[in-house]
């Protein structure tokens, strides 16, 4: 391996762990608590060598958006995949967003809340956001209904999707209720 070879593997060795720290920081403390400064303490590099991976937080929220739209895509896919038929197919995609965002709820910020600086819904949009919403719309093109172009309705359905993890996550929807809740949005929006 030549020194160059060697000097990129490090290098990329080094940006996964500023943003596995950043990740994990952010979802022990909040978003808050990801500073330059305790990232470079945290992975034992000056704020100079973080600098030379991003150029501030913004961008770090935006690697860390990026990941977690390649492992919600990898979640929804996983879970429609061993559903049968459109009804069980669309209410495990609802489940398995849910759940991402419950569990990962700092991922789900930098997704959704969070600036990242990352475009969505355009001609630049990076490939796994263009990826997550593919996701979505493999599953929900088949029950969009006639006259109705997937893409609306797969947005439509998204938006709903979002609200309930939001406001759930917010304490403004009992969690109790989230069942009901997802089975109504298949039932209702759906028409399933």
């Amino acid at each position: 391996m030549s020194v160059q070879e060697r000097k990129q593997r490090e290098r990329v060795e080094r940006e996964r762990l500023i943003v596995a720290t950043a990740r994990e920081l952010a979802e022990q403390q909040g978003w808050d608590a990801v500073t330059t400064r305790r990232l470079a303490e945290r992975i034992e590099y000056s704020q100079p060598v973080l600098y030379s991976h991003f150029r501030g937080k913004r961008e770090i929220i935006g690697a860390v958006a990026l990941q977690g739209a390649s492992e919600m895509a990898t979640a929804m896919r996983a879970a429609t995949a061993a559903a049968d038929g459109p009804r069980a197919r669309v209410t495990a995609l609802a489940r398995a967003y849910l759940a991402f965002a419950e569990r990962h709820p700092a991922v789900y910020d930098a997704l959704f809340q969070l600036d990242g600086g990352l475009a969505y819904a355009q001609e630049d949009t990076p490939a796994p956001l263009k990826d997550a919403f593919a996701a979505l719309l493999e599953c929900l093109s088949e029950v969009a209904g006639d006259g109705v172009r997937p893409e609306l309705f797969t947005e439509t359905f998204w938006a709903s999707l979002h609200g309930l993890a939001s406001l759930t996550r917010a304490g403004r929807l009992p969690p109790q209720d989230t069942e009901r809740r997802t089975e109504l949005l298949v039932d209702r929006l759906a028409m399933l």
